[in-house]
């Protein structure tokens, strides 16, 4: 029985890690693994400022927004969480997000240490779980094999690491990404438990 014709109220999660710990890659393995076991579990499509990437699709991807569009909806309220990264904007839909756990579906909102602060004071049912690279070391080797970033990038990601690791211990819980599969199983015990 799925969860909508169960009568369940779908289940807030917060999945945060450096960039380059693997949160993206573990989050829809798992919503893959969960929709095996008709756990119907949603990845929030973000809404940002920034521009698209090649291969990325509005609405699928992200929200592409504009600058003013996106502080409009911050004065209207319309967000659960959003902060400003790198000279963008992230936000979460405060409604969409509603109306997925109002139908059951467990949603799952990727985000930095920011949002996920805003989401503990909005939200304070959400499971909010970091995601740790095995060392600093490791992060910058994997930040580095992505290729996509100049050496400025790497720097200020590896900064914003820092930061983010620093705030690790706000979070519910914590799982070390030191190799995927154990890490993806660790990541679904703990939905298993908090369902």
């Amino acid at each position: 029985m799925s969860d909508s014709a169960s009568g369940r109220r779908g289940r807030l999660y917060v999945i945060s890690a450096p960039s380059g710990g693997g949160k993206t890659s573990l989050t829809r393995a798992l919503i893959a693994r969960l929709a095996e076991q008709d756990r119907i579990a949603r990845f929030s499509v973000s809404y940002t400022t920034r521009a698209a990437r090649e291969g990325e699709v509005d609405g699928v991807d992200y929200h592409f927004v504009g600058f003013d569009d996106f502080e409009r909806m911050i004065a209207q309220d319309a967000f659960l969480e959003h902060a400003r990264v790198f000279d963008r904007y992230y936000g979460t839909s405060a409604a969409e997000t509603e109306r997925c756990l109002a139908a059951g579906q467990d949603v799952i909102l990727d985000i930095d240490w920011q949002g996920a602060a805003q989401v503990r004071e909005r939200a304070p049912g959400a499971v909010t779980i970091f995601i740790r690279p095995p060392s600093r070391a490791e992060l910058e080797r994997r930040l580095r094999s992505r290729a996509s970033d100049d050496e400025a990038a790497i720097r200020r990601r590896l900064a914003e690491a820092d930061d983010e690791l620093a705030r690790a211990d706000d979070y519910d819980h914590q799982i070390v990404n030191d190799e995927f599969g154990r890490a993806l199983d660790a990541l679904e015990a703990l939905f298993q438990q908090t369902a």
